[in-house]
This record gives C-alpha cells, sequence and structure tokens, in this order.
C-alpha cells in the first residue's frame, strides 16, 4: 500500500480530481463521507452530539439537522471545540478502519480531505489541488450562487494558498480547461505508481 493526502482550497477542483484519480485505479478515502457516515443514525457519535447539545439539533426523522447544529457551533468556539473532540475520533477510526481493508495490497490510497494542511498533514506525500483566488471565487459565484463578500469569506476560513502549496509534494494547477486538468491528473497518476514501485514498503 501507499498512501496520498489530498487537499485543495474550495471551489479549486479536488473532487473532480478525486475521482480521476479514483478512475485511475486509486482506493478513495473521502474524509467528507466518511464525516456524514459516522454520525447517521443509530451510531455512537450521534448519541454523543444530542447528549451535549440537546435533541433540538436532531430532525423530526431522527437524522441530524446539520443547520442547526452550525448555528451552534459556528458562533461559540467552546462548542466547536466539543463537537470536534466527538466527531474527530469517529472519523479518525473510520478511515484507519478503511485503509486497512487495504493495507496488505499493492493499493495507491488517496486520503481526500478539505483540512489536511489546517490538521498538520505529515509523514506522507500530499497532492495540493490549486487554483488562483480570483478563479476560486469566480466559481463559487457562478456555480454555488454565492456572492462575491460570500465566495471571499469562506476563502479566509481555509489555510492560505501559500500554506498549502509550502506543504506540497504535488502541486496540480487548475486554472483552466477540464481536458489540461485530465493531462495532469494522468502525470501525476504515473509519478504515484512511480513512488509506489519504489516504496521500501507500506507509508503509513
Amino acid at each position: 500500500m501507499f498512501q496520498v493526502g489530498l487537499t485543495g482550497g474550495i471551489a479549486s477542483g479536488k473532487s473532480t480530481v478525486s475521482r480521476l484519480l479514483a478512475k485511475h485505479g486509486a482506493f478513495v478515502v473521502d474524509a467528507d463521507l466518511v464525516a456524514r457516515e459516522v454520525v447517521e443514525p443509530g451510531t455512537p457519535a450521534l448519541a454523543q452530539i444530542v447528549a451535549v447539545f440537546g435533541d433540538g439539533v436532531l430532525r423530526p426523522d431522527g437524522s441530524l439537522d446539520r443547520d442547526a447544529l452550525g448555528a451552534i457551533v459556528f458562533a461559540d468556539a467552546e462548542a466547536n471545540k466539543k463537537l470536534r473532540a466527538i466527531t474527530h475520533p469517529a472519523i479518525g477510526a473510520r478511515i484507519a478502519e478503511l485503509i486497512d481493508t487495504v493495507r496488505d495490497s499493492d493499493a495507491i490510497v488517496v486520503l481526500d480531505a478539505p483540512l489536511l494542511v489546517e490538521a498538520g498533514w505529515t509523514g506522507m506525500p500530499l497532492i495540493v489541488v490549486a487554483a488562483e483566488p480570483e478563479v476560486q471565487v469566480e466559481r463559487m459565484v457562478r456555480d454555488r450562487d454565492m456572492d462575491d463578500g460570500d465566495a471571499r469569506s469562506r476563502m479566509a476560513a481555509q489555510a492560505s494558498l501559500e500554506d498549502k502549496l509550502a506543504k506540497a509534494d504535488i502541486v496540480i494547477w487548475n486554472n483552466g480547461s477540464i481536458a489540461e486538468l485530465e493531462a495532469r491528473v494522468d502525470e501525476v497518476w504515473a509519478e504515484l505508481v512511480e513512488r509506489a514501485r519504489r516504496a521500501p514498503g507500506p507509508s503509513a
């Protein structure tokens, strides 16, 4: 097994790159999907969230009301800290379970997560999908129905492009067309295959 991280700012094209790598054969672990899975009805994490924040964070069907929970934690740093203390261990444990299923194989594992730099990612190669800030803003306004101010505030809440590039082992620039992006991902996949071939053993 050879493991790499994949990250990128909002509207950089990270999800598209993740899908393209999966088409090449990568075993992709999507941290956002895992984060939703660990708080589904019946999970210990959801029960803990309700115990801490009350029944008001549940929808009538018993699922998590993300908007209601967000209204609580985004306005209160201490509440946000309590939420992370519940969800982060559950997310980490589930990601480890998924990776363990291919640990003894020759799989190339891609951990797709938007906040790897913010979380202090170390120890494994990091792919950063990057776009110029003005391109990110243009995409959010065009594709996500945001105004300019909302787009820039969302970007400001993440690590800067400079911080991400400083941590990157591989950079995939995505300022142009999908064809250009696909060609660059082809190059990166070939590099990952070569790195995996040279690796002395599991990278985790």
